[in-house]
C-alpha cells in the first residue's frame, strides 16, 4: 500500500476548518499521522495568514479517487474555486505523495510541483516523511527542507487534534 501526504491549508475561519477537515479525513481514511500546524503569511495576494499542516496515510484508493474525495470534503467546506490562483480560501486539500509515482492525469499531478517551491508544504511533509525520497529529484524531504529557502516566516501553532 502506498503511503499517501496531504497538504491542508485555511485562512478563513482557520481552526473550525483545519479541525473539521482533518475530523472528514479520519472518517474516511483509516490511522491518519498529522504534522504540526504552522502559520505563514498568503503567498501572491493580500489576505489573512494561512494555517497549514500534512497528514499521512497508507492509501487503499487511487489517486484520482483521492483527488475526488478531497474536492468532496473542500466543497463540504465552502471551498470556490475562482479564477485566482492565489486568493483567500476556507479549506484547500492537495495530494502531494501517492507512494513513489509521478503521474499528471485528469487534473491531478504527483508528485505535487509545490512541495519544492513552499515552505507552508516542506516542512510539516519533512516532519513526517524526512526520510522519503522525491519521486523525481531522488533526494529525501529531510534534505530537501534543510536545503531550502524558507519564503517568508513560518511558525508552529497549537492545536489538538
Amino acid at each position: 500500500m502506498p503511503r499517501v501526504f496531504i497538504g491542508i491549508g485555511s485562512n478563513i475561519d482557520k481552526e473550525k476548518n483545519i479541525l473539521s477537515s482533518v475530523a472528514a479525513l479520519r472518517a474516511h481514511f483509516d490511522h491518519l499521522e498529522i504534522s504540526s500546524v504552522y502559520e505563514t503569511r498568503a503567498v501572491g495576494f493580500e489576505g489573512d495568514d494561512f494555517h497549514n499542516l500534512v497528514v499521512g496515510f497508507d492509501a487503499h484508493e487511487s489517486p484520482l479517487e483521492i483527488s475526488q474525495t478531497l474536492k468532496q470534503i473542500e466543497a463540504n467546506h465552502g471551498r470556490t474555486h475562482g479564477k485566482e490562483q492565489f486568493e483567500s480560501r476556507t479549506l484547500d486539500l492537495d495530494q502531494l505523495l501517492y507512494g513513489d509515482l509521478v503521474m499528471q492525469t485528469g487534473g491531478v499531478r504527483l508528485p505535487h510541483p509545490d512541495i519544492l517551491r513552499y515552505s507552508f508544504m516542506l516542512k510539516p511533509l519533512a516532519e513526517l516523511a524526512g526520510d522519503v525520497q522525491h519521486p523525481e529529484n531522488k533526494r529525501t524531504i529531510g534534505e530537501l527542507w534543510i536545503a531550502h529557502r524558507p519564503n517568508g516566516e513560518i511558525k508552529r501553532v497549537e492545536y489538538r487534534f
